[in-house]
């Protein structure tokens, strides 16, 4: 079936709308991150860059790791923007932009989120660079996507609606990691659900002026357990990556630089140098 020109938008160029990218920009692998100028703090350990693009906040640089091709990509800051990054990356591979039709042969690729985040476990430090083994995404991005849990997916998906069921209008939405990227570029980091936030100050829980709805957040979510299962991080972005990506065939994992402690009250003195180490672990794991 052909996709409209208002469902998919191509520019004049050729380039889909937002990330202002041809098929055949971009590898096989995606590593995305929050800030456009981030972006050269990953290019620049490329030991060739292929070009660099750039339309809004969406920065991209597609270059060689010795001979393995790679992608660096800003989304910019939270789940509406992976709702475009997502939608966009995917159509570049998946997509006749010719015909406008989805192609025979379906294309699966690896992504892989570098961003920061704040720790709600006592236990785990900052300076820490840990592997969402799932998202828990209290955002609304996944109440306009059908989605399908696995097994596992839902015994855990019930043990967190128990626990957050009071909370009014708030319907969250859970997706494991890609067990091979865990496996992989996750591997020997510490591994916890990440809560992706609609916000930054009170849905994370943060209180500066204005009054929060729920009180006690950070209690409320450093008190989950299921089995093994606890809640170790509050970010933007993860659950969105990873429930998008199964959606759409591809495989994600988002590290997480551990910059701040939600229950010690603190933030690091050298953010800076923690998301380097970050970036460095992943680069030596591709």
């Amino acid at each position: 079936m052909k996709i409209s020109e208002s469902d998919l938008i191509i520019n004049p160029d050729g380039s889909i709308y937002h990330l202002n990218l041809l098929p055949g920009d971009i590898a096989d692998t995606v590593i995305t991150v929050g800030d456009p100028d981030r972006v050269g703090e990953v290019s620049k350990y490329f030991d060739k860059i292929e070009f660099k693009k750039g339309k809004r906040e969406f920065i991209t640089h597609t270059g060689y790791l010795g001979k393995k091709r790679v992608t660096v990509l800003s989304t910019g800051i939270g789940t509406d923007n992976i709702d475009i990054v997502f939608n966009e990356l995917d159509a570049l591979v998946n997509v006749d932009f010719e015909t406008r039709e989805i192609k025979k042969e379906l294309t699966s690729i690896n992504i892989i989120r570098v961003g920061t985040s704040g720790a709600v476990q006592p236990d785990i430090p900052m300076g820490t660079i840990l592997a969402s083994s799932y998202g828990l995404g209290m955002d609304a991005l996944m109440n306009y996507y059908l989605q399908k849990l696995s097994g596992d997916e839902q015994i855990l998906m019930d043990d967190i609606k128990a626990h957050f069921g009071h909370l009014k209008n708030i319907n969250p939405y859970l997706t494991a990691a890609s067990e091979t990227l865990l496996n992989t570029i996750g591997k020997d980091m510490a591994k916890g659900i990440t809560i992706t936030a609609p916000g930054f100050y009170a849905p994370q829980g943060r209180i500066v002026r204005a009054k929060n709805a729920v009180p006690d957040f950070i209690d409320l979510i450093n008190s989950f357990k299921s089995n093994q299962h606890r809640i170790t991080n509050l970010e933007m972005e993860t659950a969105g990556i990873y429930a998008l990506a199964k959606v759409l065939g591809h495989n994600a994992i988002s590290v997480n630089a551990i910059l701040a402690s939600r229950v010690n009250f603190e933030f690091s003195k050298e953010p800076n140098k923690i998301v380097e180490q970050a970036i460095k672990m992943v680069l030596e794991r591709i």
